[in-house]
């Protein structure tokens, strides 16, 4: 008689899942891929809402590799790729990724750049996101289109370091200073000489910006 075993064996999802977490005692979701809307709990219903950073930054807390291992498999393998790059900021990754699929390639090439994307309706100060109006800048004028439209420096130096840049999980309170450093020549100089950029430099950089 064969012994059965007890070892419960775990499922393969056979349809697309939504990620969930909380924020503020609120339930968010991300629908799966290609939608990706970002809904979040009213009463009974699912509701279509706008996430704020504090609410992405909350999925970062909450939502681990085991969570986006189901999402994920639902994701084309380019996309699955370069989301993979990020372990913090990977929910703003799939925001970009989804809104801007042409970007892709772009991204790939210069990660960091993703961050800036991400929080382009701050860094801008416009009122609502521009996600078809980055697609514009971008088909019109490239990456290089993308830097101006950001407030960037247009130029192979500023390409050449944020491709740099270890982790491409920027932290939000980096953007604007790095933003303002890379129009600083000796600042410029500077990184240039480094061959790979890590927080803590960056971090340094920022403080002596602020100093």
């Amino acid at each position: 008689m064969c012994a059965m075993n007890s070892t419960p064996r775990r499922k393969k999802s056979l349809v697309p899942l939504a990620l969930t977490w909380s924020h503020g005692g609120v339930p968010w979701r991300v629908t799966p891929w290609p939608e990706v809307g970002f809904e979040c709990r009213y009463g009974d219903d699912w509701i279509p809402a706008a996430p704020t950073e504090e609410a992405l930054a909350s999925a970062a807390q909450t939502c681990g590799p085991l969570g986006w291992q189901p999402y994920l498999e639902f994701v084309p393998a380019a996309v699955r790729e370069f989301l993979g790059r990020f372990a913090v900021a990977r929910m703003e990754a799939l925001q970009v990724a989804a809104r801007c699929p042409a970007l892709l390639r772009t991204l790939a090439e210069t990660p960091a750049l993703t961050a800036f994307l991400a929080a382009h309706t701050s860094l801008r100060g416009t009122p609502e996101p521009g996600w078809a109006e980055i697609g514009a800048v971008h088909e019109r004028s490239g990456v290089f289109g993308l830097l101006e439209w950001l407030g960037l420096p247009a130029s192979r130096q500023t390409l050449a370091i944020l491709r740099a840049i270890v982790e491409p999980d920027l932290p939000n309170r980096f953007l604007e200073p790095l933003r303002s450093l890379l129009w600083e020549p000796t600042t410029i100089f500077a990184l240039q000489r480094l061959p790979a950029i890590t927080d803590r430099q960056l971090n340094h950089f920022c403080h002596a910006l602020a100093a």
